[in-house]
């Protein structure tokens, strides 16, 4: 069996009783947007094809995708190896079928995510010209964000403890908090900035509406933005290798 809906189900709903699921991955990003996007003031002020609140709106988005994929598939890899694995095994569903089983609840969660944020923008006034580009920068950040879910699988199977989500999800915060997301770097901080796994994702999500115009005046070339995710899609991939073969040691 490749897929249980049963599991699904009750993979889904388990989730949705987490309150730290629900804390990081649905509330904070919908009330970061409401406090610097829609509660400062300036959400109305022109930005590239749009307003203020759009870009907010786009990055908080981004930055719960990023969470929700990254602590939701860290603990897939602590299950696993808590021996939940040789539990499934009494039952018809295959070991692929429990790892898509969690893929698509993370996959989920981020959507979800993102729907949240984004009905928050639009209840507030987040404003962008043409109708395609909110298409356009949900589907960059569902689409690139799944290599997020690398991470947190890399994270789950090098750590032995249940801390591995928290560990996951602080990540990406401190990656927001010094990868342009959550406010505009510049000078040193924002050349540094670059270099961080979020700064690629992120500015790609946010090209429908900026163009890779920053609040600085800095354009940001496209290339070097997807170099940035392509380099951390191939960490990402590396630290799951790692992990892979930690986790055995130890078994």
């Amino acid at each position: 069996m490749l897929v249980s809906p049963t599991m699904l189900r009750i993979e889904g709903v388990r989730q949705l009783r987490n309150p730290y699921t629900l804390a990081f991955t649905l509330a904070m990003p919908v009330a970061m947007y409401l406090l610097f996007g829609a509660g400062m003031g300036y959400g109305s002020l022109s930005a590239g094809n749009g307003n203020v609140s759009f870009y907010v709106m786009t990055s908080m988005a981004a930055y719960g995708t990023a969470v929700a994929m990254s602590s939701l598939t860290s603990l897939a890899a602590t299950e696993a190896k808590q021996g939940w694995g040789r539990q499934l095994a009494m039952t018809p569903l295959t070991t692929a079928g429990y790892a898509l089983t969690k893929l698509l609840t993370s996959v989920a969660f981020a959507a979800l995510a993102l729907l949240a944020v984004f009905a928050a923008g639009m209840m507030t006034g987040a404003h962008v010209d043409d109708t395609w580009r909110w298409a356009a920068t949900a589907g960059i950040i569902l689409g690139i964000g799944l290599i997020y879910g690398l991470f947190g699988l890399g994270v789950g199977l090098f750590f032995s403890s249940d801390s591995a989500a928290a560990l996951a999800s602080i990540s990406m915060t401190f990656f927001a908090f010094f990868g342009n997301v959550f406010m505009p770097l510049d000078g040193v901080m924002l050349d540094i900035a670059r270099f961080t796994p979020l700064y690629g994702f992120v500015a790609l999500s946010r090209w429908p509406l900026t163009e890779g115009v920053l609040t600085t005046g800095q354009t940001d070339e496209l290339w070097m933005l997807f170099l940035n995710v392509a380099v951390w899609l191939a960490l990402f991939v590396l630290l799951v290798t790692m992990g892979m073969k930690r986790s055995r040691a130890r078994q």
